[in-house]
């Protein structure tokens, strides 16, 4: 009897879901041949020359940036670069660079590579890559610098409008996922994982052995500014402090076989010895699965600010002629429950800008030993600090360059400096807010945003004549609000200068080194971790 009943609803729910795929799959179709048909008439019709590669090019971008920002069209070079980003190894000269329309700026130089040995500086401007002027290559001149070992590039580059030119050697270069570690003078071991690339969690395991080999009782992992990488590496960093069988992340989607859990599956190096997370607004993705995990499972303390809050889980999916499509198949979930995701690119807000949560709705969690924790995107610090947050004019600085190129007008305006000693004082930082004055910097506040949307709703209602004066003083008071928020926001801007200029003259080992000895968050992890009491005291 039961079995007459079962089988009618398996069918019905077989017939449904054949139903539901088949209309989708005719939609697709329907879609694919209507843009196939516009895009040949187009090509054979259009009054000028069209460009079907470019045409493409500009169609698939249309098409993805209504989504979010992370799917994404990779061609052969993407799909290649991606590679290198994973293995943590590639040929080249050694050094990050930004491209820009007629240039490629080195943004640092890798100590004891080519770049370096050649005397390659920050800031410098490479014009040309041997007989290719990188104004006339219209596609990423970065790719020039690239190439088999042992071969040699010639560049010509300009340093302070003085054009120089040099020739390098590409070498094999290692990125490094751990790029420094030490011994602080408190038996505190410090170690900085910049990327989640396939070493990860075997620089960082072998870091924390030989640490405490040397006598290290509690452990600082140092996750600032680390973008993420890969989900798997996530999982085995956490697991070097955590038992096997831990749920890590949880990922969501409506796709179901996407629905999936993350526990932990080796042997723990040390599940015992104190530890301190540090985070910041670019601590991003696989960052804060680690850093959310260790929050949640009570494992560690958390401090720094709010991380960056991307969870959002991209897969790529192959298509034709060696390219891909990374694909946002899903969201990840803390232990805890609480969604990583800060940005909602799918209810936007009326001028298409993905919205975040308010504070009020923030949804709380509870964590292992049952403290309370909360959503809202990214991972909440247990400790926060002033000194690693990302204000919007700190955001709009870093954005426009404007540290940057403050720290290459320092660096040749003071050839010598003691590193050790080294302090941004108030006259220097007089001196950056006058360079910004000076430079093409342009902050616009979220306030001064919305006045200006609202002059322009008045003009539209033809009532603008009516709110002029009003609105021009109201705006006045807010630029000149604009302007103190360089000083409000002192210690955090400074914080960064001071990482741009060290690293200039002692390179990014030397940067660390500064860090252990001024650090204002190490400095409190220290502080939390010299205290167990009080370091016990946060987690339950």
């Amino acid at each position: 009897m039961s079995k007459k009943v079962l089988y009618p609803a398996i069918a019905i729910v077989v017939f449904l879901s054949t139903v539901s795929f088949k209309s989708d799959f005719f939609e697709i179709a329907k879609q694919i041949e209507i843009f196939t048909t516009m895009f040949k008439e187009l090509n054979m019709n259009y009054v000028d020359e069209t460009n079907p590669a470019e045409l493409m090019d500009t169609a698939i971008k249309a098409m993805l940036s209504d989504l979010d920002p992370y799917t994404k069209y990779w061609n052969e070079q993407d799909v290649e670069a991606s590679k290198i980003r994973n293995a943590g190894e590639y040929t080249g000269i050694g050094a990050s660079v930004k491209t820009v329309k007629d240039k490629i700026i080195i943004i640092e130089p890798y100590k004891g590579y080519p770049a370096d040995k050649a005397g390659l500086k920050a800031g410098d401007e490479i014009i040309q890559i041997g007989d290719i002027i990188v104004a006339d290559f219209k596609e990423d001149a970065g790719e020039l610098l690239k190439g088999a070992s042992d071969t040699k590039v010639t560049i010509t580059y300009k340093r302070q409008n003085e054009t120089k030119s040099t020739v390098l050697t590409r070498e094999e270069i290692e990125v490094k996922a751990v790029p420094f570690y030490t011994l602080l003078d408190d038996n505190t071991g410090y170690i900085v994982l910049s990327k989640f690339n396939n070493k990860a969690s075997t620089e960082t395991g072998a870091a924390l052995k030989e640490l405490k080999a040397k006598g290290a009782e509690k452990i600082i992992l140092d996750l600032r500014g680390n973008p993420g990488g890969l989900l798997s590496e996530a999982i085995n960093v956490t697991n070097i402090f955590v038992p096997k069988g831990e749920l890590i992340t949880t990922t969501k989607s409506v796709v179901k076989k996407y629905n999936k859990e993350y526990h932990t599956k080796k042997q723990p190096i040390d599940i015992e010895i104190p530890l301190v997370v540090l985070v910041n607004g670019r601590s991003a993705s696989a960052s804060e699965i680690v850093a959310g995990s260790i929050q949640d499972l009570d494992r560690g303390v958390v401090i720094g600010a709010r991380s960056f809050g991307k969870g959002l889980v991209q897969r790529p999916k192959k298509l034709t002629y060696g390219t891909q499509v990374k694909i946002t198949i899903s969201r990840y979930y803390t232990p805890s429950g609480r969604c990583i995701q800060a940005l909602d690119y799918w209810n936007r807000d009326e001028n298409n800008k993905a919205v975040r949560i308010n504070e009020k709705d923030f949804k709380a969690f509870k964590t292992k030993n049952g403290r309370t924790v909360y959503d809202g995107g990214g991972i909440q610090p247990d400790i926060e600090m002033e000194t690693s947050k990302f204000s919007t004019i700190t955001t709009s600085l870093l954005a426009s360059n404007a540290i940057f190129n403050y720290g290459t007008n320092y660096y040749y305006a003071n050839q010598q400096l003691d590193i050790d000693n080294f302090k941004f004082t108030e006259a220097d930082y007089e001196a950056f807010k006058n360079f910004v004055k000076q430079s093409d910097f342009n902050f616009e506040s979220p306030t001064e945003k919305s006045l200006k949307k609202a002059l322009n709703v008045a003009k539209k209602d033809k009532i603008d004549q009516d709110i002029t004066a009003e609105y021009t003083a109201l705006l006045n008071a807010v630029k000149t609000s604009n302007e103190k928020a360089l000083d409000i926001h002192k210690n955090e801007v400074i914080q960064l200068l001071t990482d741009e200029i060290v690293k200039r003259y002692a390179y990014r080992e030397g940067m660390y080194n500064y860090y252990v000895a001024h650090n204002p968050e190490i400095k409190k992890s220290k502080e939390i971790l010299g205290d167990l009491s009080k370091y016990r005291k946060i987690l339950k």
